[in-house]
């Protein structure tokens, strides 16, 4: 390390020990064998940067894998990865050794921003090789430090291979002082879904019973969002007299009321969940088991991802949708899922709706064979587009395990 970085780190280092220190007790033992720490700057990238690690962990036996997050984040909002998370501690300096003392990575992989000088820097010290991915300008400073020169360049530099999504992002980097053969653009990893396959011959039977008709299904659809639904049906009847509507709940208590309004309502319906047959004059098909919407989602051309027309429920994922070859509804409500659907509209597979009306309209449009097929083409070609980029990935990872390991096995 040389004389001016040493010093602009000491007295980084020093200033970063203001205000409390907080103290780091791990609940959880480190795990034994290799260890690879994955930092997330943001919980819409969880999934996609799950998934990820699940392939790792394939190419990879025995590996283990830490996730953490921002200091000041609430972990119990971030859930659905199968990996333990922690908080990373704050920006002190006591605080970033304890961390690593304790979990001892063999390989750190930092996603998106807010990058901790600190740790960063501790853990190059230590000879632990990092990547940053999708990287961005965003580098965490103490107020008191902010004035100190290159502490930004020198976070940046203690990574081995810098990926980002823009050029002009590795362009500022690059202007930096980082060298430029650490830095490159890249696209972010994308989260690559593996429905469960169906038994074929129920899967004919189905398609069989609807004998051709068109068909749409309203995925998960909350109680508040059935009038909004059923109109929308209603509204697409008009033009489409033999639609079905794969009327799929998100309460399993909801369904048997639900038959007994679409009675009152002159809907024709069957209750799957209670094995009522798909008859030629079958208007609404109601369904409320979570493992069915694969075979809901083979038969249907089009898919509304209900949960999203009202607020308050969050939305939910279309990427298996997408994968078994349905074209996608969403309302406006989807929260964490923006960026997904945002990719999936910018690449055609994808579209809004706000109100009832405007998803009639859209099941309407959406049901013409060609556009069904465009978009479900469309779909495929998006969320298998981040594929080499994961493969690329892994390689990387992997030959800086080997590396390491090889050197540490040396007498």
């Amino acid at each position: 390390m040389s004389k001016p970085r040493s010093l602009s780190l000491a007295a980084y280092r020093v200033l970063s020990w203001g205000g409390a220190q907080q103290s780091i007790r791990p609940d959880q033992p480190r795990p034994d064998g290799e260890l690879v720490w994955v930092h997330i700057a943001t919980r819409d990238r969880l999934r996609a940067i799950s998934d990820f690690c699940l392939r790792l962990q394939q190419a990879r036996p025995g590996l283990s894998i830490l996730l953490s997050a921002p200091p000041e984040i609430d972990l119990s909002r971030w859930t659905g990865s199968p990996f333990p998370m922690v908080n990373l501690p704050a920006e002190q300096t006591g605080a970033a050794r304890a961390f690593l003392d304790h979990w001892k990575p063999d390989l750190g992989l930092w996603v998106g921003g807010g990058l901790m000088p600190s740790i960063i820097t501790r853990a190059e010290e230590r000879k632990i090789p990092m990547l940053l991915i999708e990287a961005q300008l965003d580098v965490v400073l103490s107020r008191n430090a902010r004035w100190l020169p290159d502490i930004s360049r020198y976070t940046f530099d203690c990574f081995e291979h810098i990926l980002t999504t823009t050029d002009e992002t590795a362009r500022q980097i690059r202007r930096m002082g980082v060298a430029s053969s650490k830095v490159r653009k890249a696209p972010p990893l994308q989260f690559s879904p593996n429905p469960h396959p169906w038994p074929e011959d129920e899967l004919i039977e189905t398609n069989h019973a609807l004998a051709g008709r068109p068909v749409w299904l309203a995925a998960r659809v909350q109680a508040k969002e059935f009038i909004s639904v059923l109109s929308a049906h209603r509204q697409a009847l008009r033009i489409l007299p033999r639609l079905a509507l794969i009327l799929h709940v998100a309460d399993r208590a909801e369904a048997a009321p639900l038959q007994r309004r679409l009675e009152t309502m002159d809907l024709r319906c069957s209750n799957w969940d209670d094995g009522g047959p798909i008859e030629d004059t079958t208007q609404v098909i109601v369904s409320s088991e979570p493992e069915d919407l694969g075979l809901w989602q083979r038969v249907s051309p089009v898919s509304f991802m209900a949960s999203s027309l009202e607020r308050g429920a969050g939305g939910q994922d279309p990427l298996d949708a997408v994968a078994l070859g349905s074209a996608v509804i969403y309302g406006p409500h989807i929260d964490i899922y923006q960026t997904v659907y945002a990719r999936l509209a910018e690449a055609g597979a994808a579209h809004p709706v706000k109100t009832a009306t405007e998803l009639g309209e859209a099941v309407v449009a959406l049901l013409a064979p060609d556009r069904a097929a465009g978009m479900a083409l469309a779909g495929w070609q998006a969320i298998t587009e981040g594929a080499p980029q994961t493969e690329q990935l892994t390689d990387m990872m992997q030959e800086l395990l080997d590396q390491r390991s090889n050197h540490d096995a040396r007498p």
